[in-house]
């Protein structure tokens, strides 16, 4: 199945709200919500983490876009104000993501996944080239692998651990979401944004769909990104905060480093999963310096 890109002009308090300029394209059975700056300047498309939306790149989008970029920020199929889709794995998402990529004719793109969105960066690479890409950013993100196994001792999460987010999404949603954005945004017992933002981030959780917050789940959990890292030759950024407890750093962001050769890696000092939030000065500053290069 495909989809149909729903694009919406941000306005300057970093809302959304349709207007006469904004286009609908039907290609296809799901609707795709994307926010884009507009401009002239070269694209950084953001593909955010699970189990959020666009919105969560608020620290990001409106320095961005001052910086001369054009920013766009899409929902993955079922969060935020996109579509539930008919699958959730990784060529799936992959394919929407080329299908923003195609529609709005983007082309000398930054790539920036965060978390699961890493995953689609390196899905979208693998399957449908570099030929649009600028370079790529990996952001607290979840490639190579994250499940432990025999065949990938170095995975971080294990299967109990991921059979108990499982277990814990599907017998008191809200309960979940309320515990995991506390975990994505600590480091020990220390919550590193305000309860304001944290409950913010609860909020966008709350708004997916529970079918693909499940599907996306086993996708983010179980998708091998192994072949997929050494086919990426273009500029790529590895930032990743030394203190986070969701996706590792040793486990995830330093196997990625190593795995694509001449990747840059910033390792930012204290900082938990949700980094973009929690220290988004130091996020902005690396990711900056990466785009101007």
């Amino acid at each position: 199945m495909g989809c149909c890109i729903d694009v919406m002009a941000e306005d300057e308090s970093n809302e959304t709200e349709k207007t006469d300029d904004d286009t609908e394209k039907s290609d296809g059975d799901h609707n795709l919500k994307v926010r884009d700056s507009g401009g002239d300047g070269r694209p950084v498309v953001l593909i955010h983490g699970w189990p959020l939306s666009g919105l969560s790149w608020s620290e990001q989008t409106g320095p961005l876009t001052d910086a001369g970029y054009r920013v766009l920020a899409y929902d993955r199929r079922g969060f935020g104000d996109s579509d539930p889709g008919d699958k959730y794995d990784y060529d799936s998402l992959a394919d929407d993501l080329d299908n923003v990529l195609t529609e709005l004719d983007l082309s000398d793109v930054t790539l920036v996944g965060f978390s699961m969105g890493g995953g689609e960066v390196a899905r979208y690479a693998s399957k449908h080239g570099e030929d649009r890409l600028h370079s790529v950013v990996f952001a607290g993100a979840i490639p190579p692998f994250l499940l432990k196994s025999d065949d990938n001792p170095d995975g971080p999460l294990t299967e109990e651990a991921a059979k108990g987010m499982r277990d814990g999404l599907e017998e008191d949603r809200d309960g979940f979401f309320d515990d995991f954005m506390t975990t994505f945004f600590s480091v020990g017992d220390d919550l590193k944004v305000s309860d304001e933002q944290r409950q913010n981030a609860v909020t966008l959780c709350k708004q997916s769909n529970e079918e693909a917050a499940l599907g996306c789940m086993d996708a983010f959990s179980r998708t091998d990104f192994r072949d997929d890292l050494p086919k990426i030759t273009v500029p790529t950024l590895v930032i990743h905060g030394d203190s986070d407890v969701i996706v590792p750093f040793e486990g995830s962001g330093q196997r990625t480093h190593d795995a694509i050769e001449g990747s840059e890696l910033v390792v930012i000092e204290g900082a938990p999963h949700g980094f973009n939030v929690s220290h988004a000065s130091e996020f902005n500053e690396a990711l900056l310096a990466f785009l101007e290069k």
